[in-house]
């Protein structure tokens, strides 16, 4: 953006404030990116919020996991399978075991892994 190749990230940070540029960075578990066709699913993101001239930007760093658009629930009530197999799969549990986690923890990945470990 700055083209500061060998800048101080000090002073990046205060030519960033002197223009009114301010950062976040964000404790993101997941991110998703729906899209008619396809989710893009990001496990553990890095993800910074930029707020600049009363605009917020969000960026993400990380790698996605792609699921089709017919992997996605089609009420709110149901679990992804996508996201029973993430958790069994850290766990090191059942699908099915897997399945009634998220569902006590309200689709919560994170939440479901701890409270399977």
């Amino acid at each position: 953006m700055f083209g500061g190749g060998g800048l101080d990230p000090r002073k990046m940070q205060q030519m960033m404030e002197q223009m009114g540029i301010e950062t976040d960075d964000i404790n993101a578990e997941e991110v998703v990116i729906r899209t008619a066709d396809e989710d893009l699913v990001f496990s553990n993101p890095e993800v910074q919020r930029i707020s600049a001239q009363g605009q917020e930007t969000y960026q993400i760093v990380g790698e996605p996991n792609t699921r089709a658009a017919s992997e996605t629930a089609d009420d709110d009530e149901s679990i992804p399978q996508s996201d029973i197999d993430i958790v069994a799969e850290r766990a090191g549990v059942s699908e099915s075991d897997a399945q009634n986690a998220l569902e006590a923890e309200d689709g919560d990945l994170a939440a479901a892994i701890a409270r399977l470990e």
